[in-house]
C-alpha cells in the first residue's frame, strides 16, 4: 500500500476551514498524536485555526456507564441537524491499564449521525488521563469549531473520579442520571452535584417513566444543599428519554438558555478566561514533567529513587524533591 503524503500546515488549516471531513480527521490525529515530531506542525496548525473557533455551544456529556449517553447523543444531534446546525462529537472511550488498548466503540452507536455529512464523531481513547477526555480534547474542540461545526459535544467516559477536566473545557456540563437502577440516588456525588450545570434523567419512558418522575424530584432536592455553580443560574433535573426522543427538545432548550443566561450577564466569557488559564497551568506542568523526566540527570538516578521509595527508605516528597534538584530545579531539601 503507497503511504500517504504528509500534509502541509497550509493544506491542513485549508481542509479544516473548508470542512473536509477526510482532512479534519488527519488534522485531529496530527493533533492527538504523542510523537514529539507531530508536536510543532499541530501547534502550527492550531495558531492557524485558533481565530475560527470559538463560536460554538460546547457541551460537556457525562454519566455513569449504561446511563445511555450514545444513545441520547444520537437522537439530540439529529434533532439539531435538523434544525439546520453542523454538529460534532468527540466521543471518548477509556483506555485499558493492562492492555493499553480502547474500544473505541461510539461511532458504531452513532450510526446514523456519524454517516451524515453535516455531523463529525470522533472517538478518542482516554490514553489512561484522569477526569474521563484525552489530553488533548481542548484542541481537538478548537479544530471542529474552526470547521464549521456550531454545537460541539465531548461524550465523557463516565468514569466515576473527577469530571473536573470536562467542566474546565465546556460551556454547559450535562450529567445524565438513572432511575430504576436500585438506588435512585446512584452515581450522586457532592463533587458531581457541584459541577453539574444541567442534571437528566434519562431512560424515563415506558415503565420506567414513573420512577424517572420520583428520581426527578429526588435530585432537585439533593441540589438544594449544594451551592450553585453561578448565580446567574441553578441548575435543573429534567427528564428525556435517548430512546424514544422524549423531553430532547425541552432539554436543548434548556441546555441553550443556560448559555444564554450565562452570556447575558458576561459571565460566559469571564468562564471562557478561567478555563483557558487553566488550561495553561495544565499544560504547563505536563511540559514540566517531561522536561524532567528526559534530564540525563534525573534518568540517572531515577530508578535508584523509585526503589528507595518504594521500599518505604525514603518518603515520596523527598524522592520528588531530590529528582527536581537534579534537573537544575531548586527544592528545599526535607
Amino acid at each position: 500500500m503507497r503511504r500517504r503524503r504528509h500534509l502541509t500546515v497550509d493544506e491542513h488549516v485549508a481542509g479544516v476551514r473548508a470542512g473536509d471531513r477526510a482532512i479534519l480527521g488527519r488534522t485531529l490525529t496530527l493533533v492527538e498524536s504523542s510523537k514529539p515530531a507531530h508536536a510543532e506542525q499541530a501547534q502550527a496548525v492550531l495558531h492557524a485555526l485558533l481565530p475560527h473557533a470559538g463560536n460554538a455551544h460546547r457541551v460537556g456529556v457525562t454519566g455513569v456507564p449504561g446511563v445511555g449517553k450514545s444513545t441520547f447523543l444520537e437522537k439530540t444531534g439529529r434533532m439539531l441537524l435538523d434544525r439546520g446546525h453542523r454538529v460534532a462529537v468527540l466521543a471518548i472511550d477509556p483506555t485499558s491499564r493492562r492492555s493499553g488498548g480502547s474500544i473505541l466503540g461510539d461511532k458504531t452507536r452513532m450510526t446514523g449521525l456519524s454517516s451524515d455529512t453535516r455531523a463529525f464523531v470522533r472517538p478518542s481513547p482516554t490514553g489512561g488521563t484522569l477526569g474521563g477526555v484525552h489530553r488533548r480534547t481542548r484542541e481537538s474542540m478548537l479544530v471542529c469549531e474552526a470547521a464549521g461545526y456550531d454545537v460541539v459535544f465531548i461524550e465523557t467516559v463516565g468514569v466515576g473520579r473527577s469530571e473536573t477536566a470536562v467542566a474546565d473545557m465546556v460551556d454547559t456540563f450535562l450529567v445524565l442520571m438513572l432511575a430504576g437502577a436500585g438506588d435512585s440516588l446512584q452515581g450522586i456525588k457532592r463533587g458531581i452535584l457541584e459541577l453539574a450545570e444541567i442534571i437528566a434523567v434519562n431512560k424515563s419512558d415506558g415503565d420506567n417513566a414513573p420512577r424517572a418522575l420520583r428520581a426527578r424530584s429526588e435530585y432537585s432536592r439533593a441540589l438544594q444543599l449544594v451551592r450553585p455553580t453561578s448565580p446567574h443560574w441553578r441548575t435543573p433535573v429534567r427528564t428525556c428519554s435517548g430512546q424514544t426522543g422524549d423531553g430532547i427538545p425541552e432539554l436543548w432548550d434548556t441546555i441553550v438558555q443556560h448559555r444564554t443566561a450565562l452570556d447575558s450577564a458576561g459571565a460566559l466569557e469571564t468562564k471562557r478566561i478561567s478555563q483557558r488559564r487553566r488550561w495553561l497551568d495544565s499544560m504547563l506542568q505536563e511540559g514540566l514533567l517531561q522536561a524532567v523526566q528526559a534530564h540525563p540527570a534525573v534518568r540517572a538516578i531515577q530508578a535508584d529513587i523509585e526503589d528507595a521509595v518504594i521500599t518505604g527508605q525514603m518518603t515520596a516528597a523527598r524522592g520528588a524533591w531530590k529528582l527536581l534538584a537534579a534537573a537544575g530545579l531548586s527544592q528545599p531539601t526535607p
